[in-house]
């Protein structure tokens, strides 16, 4: 299968120090990517990276098989979608002119009617039609990052008129939401993927990775650490050597499928048994 967008011995600087050390990744069509590690360790560099919001200092990192470095802006906007984990705007705009935003230099001319209709669609997917027309600065965290989805989904939907070949990247998208909304924007981005674009996403919830995950991409210091099916790699000494701590894998059936507990909590009980203390008496 091709890569809509491939990183070859991707490697990024600063001060001396590589955020990002010699990555090689490919993004395939129809694919769920999710990268985890700890703070610091390089996803959302990565991530610029892939967007070409930041430029590598080594290594090459190509859409379609064209360089990025030489293909200009509004093709790199039709081809990509990106939604950072910054929401935050300065002027009162509507929920309804931020997602439109989406819209600027991509796709083909269209109509009043065409746009609207696209946005609509997005603010849908995005559990946010409601919020249409209330003043985005007045939303809660969670509300703006829905709308901030939005507004990647019309600049995804709106560039499928110039190049089908698409990826959206997505930075800790889930970050702020509650749990109905954080498995709704996930089964979004499944969804997108199983409509032929290449889904990229940075999470920090391992269960949730795991459970999405075509592809899960582990980091630490810069470096890609492991990267293959979720039960594939995914194993307690993994996760302890990178994030620094004592889980259990455990599988969740009937689908097999990992998932992660604190040993205090993985242990096997007889819930049946369970003694509860006695309220403290007045």
């Amino acid at each position: 299968m091709s890569a809509i967008i491939e990183a070859r011995g991707v490697t990024f600087r600063v001060d001396g120090r590589a955020l990002v050390d010699q990555a090689d990744l490919r993004l395939e069509s129809g694919r769920l990517t999710i990268v985890i590690g700890p703070n610091g360790a390089g996803k959302s560099t990565l991530l610029s990276l892939l967007a070409g919001a930041a430029t590598a200092h080594a290594g090459e990192i190509s859409y379609c098989g064209e360089r990025l470095d030489r293909l200009p802006p509004w093709r790199i906007a039709n081809r990509r979608a990106v939604m950072t984990q910054s929401a935050r705007l300065a002027f009162p705009f509507t929920v309804h002119e931020v997602a439109s935003l989406g819209l600027d230099i991509v796709g083909r001319a269209s109509s009043r009617q065409q746009r609207r209709d696209i946005v609509a669609r997005s603010l849908a997917a995005a559990d946010a039609l409601h919020l249409c027309e209330r003043e985005y600065s007045g939303l809660s965290g969670g509300e703006q990052q829905r709308v901030q989805f939005a507004r990647a989904l019309c600049q995804l939907f709106a560039g499928r008129s110039v190049d089908a070949r698409q990826a959206l990247l997505l930075d800790e998208p889930i970050a702020s939401l509650d749990l109905r909304h954080q498995l709704a924007l996930m089964d979004a981005a499944r969804d997108i993927a199983d409509a032929g674009a290449a889904v990229f996403v940075v999470l920090h919830d391992l269960n949730i990775a795991a459970a999405y995950a075509d592809e899960l991409v582990v980091m630490s210091g810069g470096r890609i650490m492991a990267a293959g099916r979720p039960g594939e790699i995914l194993s307690d000494s993994l996760v302890a050597s990178v994030f620094g701590v004592d889980l259990q894998l455990s599988a969740v059936p009937p689908s097999s499928l990992p998932f992660l507990l604190p040993h205090g909590y993985a242990r096997r009980r007889d819930w049946s048994r369970t003694r509860f203390r006695e309220p403290m008496g007045n």
